[in-house]
């Protein structure tokens, strides 16, 4: 495969600084440890957030399992109550935590005038599925019912993740409709990670998952989550959320992937699905575009990009 010649000039820098991801069992410490590194590097870059108020504390998880660490965040001036987003990291399942996603968070708050609590679920395959969609569910649950003294309005709840984070997004949203407990207004699916049956398919998509999210590293990711062959049969919905068999009734949702995504074809279709049981469904595909493009921030195509993610979640979260 050789797809560089695709990608958007604008995407290639970035690119080529990124280090290439290769797990193991063996190594997959210290691919944790060193992505903690960038991410804590990238984040003393960030600009500073006055205005919003960050605080970590541990919820209630799941029925025999620890506490879910999780971060609040909450603008000082806006008017209460707040609409809140349960945002969910990526990493494959494997790797990331809540901090890695600080400066997303944060300027989501600024922009849209939420509350938000991001999560810090438990990674594969110290934790196989169905722990980290568990977490989440815990983390939802909680701010469902602390919404009032969190100055939340708990009709004005909405669900986002990227990557694996979007992938839980979408199973957390499955789980949520299916028990009854919670409703929300929208769900973010950022190139969401929804389906392990794209490990094993026979006619691969040509053009797509040459960087940095490869087809390798999406067998580990799958294999570490569900603790068995990916592709294999009876595969739970919470877990690959494009397992499901009936998409009806869940919240709107919003869909992004870039042309050059491993799991173009994967969200591709689980829009097309949504929209097909009546769920109000936007989708927007990104030419020239690979896994988790939108980190060169610069780049016209990453801005388009987060003007749209912000566009939705306002319509969403204030109608």
């Amino acid at each position: 495969m050789n797809t560089r010649h695709l990608i958007d000039p604008e995407l290639v820098a970035f690119l080529d600084a990124f280090p290439p991801l290769q797990f193991t069992r063996e190594n997959l410490a210290d691919v944790r440890t060193g992505m903690a590194q960038m991410m804590a590097q990238m984040s003393a870059l960030a600009p500073d957030f006055p205005d919003i108020e960050v605080s970590k504390r541990t919820v209630p998880g799941p029925a025999g399992a620890p506490d879910v660490p999780v971060l609040i965040y909450q603008p000082k001036s806006a008017a209460r109550p707040l609409p809140a987003l349960l945002w969910i990291h990526g990493g494959g399942y494997v790797i990331g935590n809540a901090e890695m996603d600080d400066l997303t968070v944060k300027a989501m708050v600024t922009e849209l005038g939420c509350a938000a609590v991001s999560v810090d679920y438990r990674l594969a395959p110290d934790t196989p599925h169905p722990g980290p969609v568990e977490d989440c569910y815990a983390a939802l649950k909680w701010l469902h019912t602390n919404a009032g003294e969190l100055g939340v309005d708990p009709g004005r709840l909405a669900i986002g993740g990227a990557s694996a984070g979007g992938g839980l997004a979408a199973a957390l949203g499955l789980l949520t409709r299916d028990r009854g407990e919670v409703q929300l207004v929208f769900q973010l699916l950022i190139y969401p990670m929804l389906d392990d049956r794209t490990v094993t398919t026979s006619d691969p998509h040509p053009y797509t998952g040459e960087f940095l999210w490869t087809h390798d590293a999406n067998r580990f990711g799958w294999t570490a989550l569900l603790g068995q062959e990916p592709g294999s049969p009876g595969v739970s919905p919470y877990a690959a959320a494009a397992r499901a068999e009936d998409l009806a009734n869940l919240p709107a949702t919003f869909i992004s992937v870039g042309a050059l995504d491993l799991f173009l074809e994967e969200d591709l279709e689980y829009a097309r699905r949504l929209m097909r049981a009546g769920v109000p469904t936007e989708l927007h595909v990104y030419p020239g575009a690979y896994h988790g493009f939108n980190m060169a921030a610069e780049a016209r195509t990453s801005q388009a990009y987060t003007r749209d993610i912000m566009n939705a979640l306002r319509r969403a979260l204030h109608p």
